[in-house]
C-alpha cells in the first residue's frame, strides 16, 4: 500500500497489471492523493470489508515494508474513491462496481473506470451502472484531475448527513427530556391529591408548573421555555 499522510483524500486504485498500477499510483501521488493498490477486485472487495478471506491480504507501503489487513480494514481507512481496471481476470471492473454500488455502507463512494478499449456499449453500461467517470489508458494526469470534484461532492454530502443525524439526536434528547418534566408534574399534583388538595388548587399548581417548567419547539426544532 503506498500513502501520502498529509493527503486529505484516500483512492483505492485497482488494476492486474503491474505497469497500470504503478502509473496510475504515480499520478496519484502527484495529486497529494493518498493512495492504496491492489491488483485485483476480490482484494478490493476484501479491503472494503465486503468479503472475508481465510488469509489475511499483504498490502505493499510505499517504504516496501508490508503488513496484514484485517477485513474490517475499511473502518479504519476511509476510502474516498475507487479507481479500477474494467478488464480483470476473475471479477472485472463493473462487477466491482456493481458490488459497491449494492452496498449500503459504501454505495456512496465514487468509482471510476479505466480501460484500454473503447467500447462505447462499455463505457454507457459502467455510467449507467453508477461510475462516475471512465478513463482511456493510458491515464493522464489531465484526467486525475477531474477526480477531486467527485470526492469534494460526496464529502459535503457526508458532512450535511452527519450534521443532520447530530440535530436529531439533539431533538430526541430534548423530547425525552420534555416527556420526564411532564411525567414529574404529574406525579406532583398525583400526590397534592393524595393529600387533600381541592381541585382549585390543583389545576392553579398544575398550570403554574406547566408554565415554569414545560418547553416547546420552535420552527427550528430549538427548546424555549413558555
Amino acid at each position: 500500500m503506498v500513502m501520502a499522510a498529509d493527503s486529505q483524500f484516500h483512492v483505492l486504485a485497482v488494476d492486474d497489471s503491474l505497469i497500470d498500477r504503478k502509473l496510475i499510483e504515480r499520478l496519484l501521488k502527484t495529486s497529494s492523493y493518498q493512495v492504496t493498490t491492489v491488483d485485483s477486485g476480490s482484494k478490493a472487495l476484501e479491503f472494503l470489508g465486503l468479503i472475508q478471506e481465510h488469509q489475511p491480504t499483504n498490502f505493499k507501503s510505499s517504504s516496501n515494508s508490508s503488513f496484514s489487513s484485517p477485513n474490517n480494514h475499511h473502518q479504519e481507512v476511509e476510502v474516498n474513491l475507487i479507481i479500477t481496471d474494467y478488464c480483470m481476470p476473475g471479477m472485472t471492473g463493473f462487477d466491482l462496481l456493481k458490488k459497491v454500488k449494492e452496498s449500503t455502507s459504501l454505495r456512496n463512494i465514487p468509482v471510476v473506470i479505466m480501460s484500454s478499449e473503447n467500447v462505447p456499449s462499455r463505457i454507457n453500461r459502467c455510467l449507467e451502472e453508477g461510475a462516475e467517470e471512465f478513463f482511456l489508458k493510458p491515464v493522464r494526469l489531465c484526467d486525475v484531475n477531474k477526480l477531486k470534484p467527485h470526492m469534494m461532492k460526496t464529502k459535503v454530502k457526508e458532512d450535511q448527513n452527519r450534521e443532520e443525524g447530530e440535530e436529531e439526536s439533539r431533538t430526541e434528547t430534548e423530547l425525552k427530556l420534555v416527556q420526564e418534566e411532564e411525567g414529574e408534574i404529574e406525579f406532583e399534583m398525583m400526590s397534592k391529591k393524595r393529600k387533600g388538595g381541592t381541585e382549585e388548587e390543583e389545576e392553579e399548581g398544575l398550570e403554574e408548573e406547566m408554565r415554569r417548567r414545560r418547553r416547546r419547539y420552535n420552527n427550528n426544532g430549538v427548546a424555549t421555555a413558555i
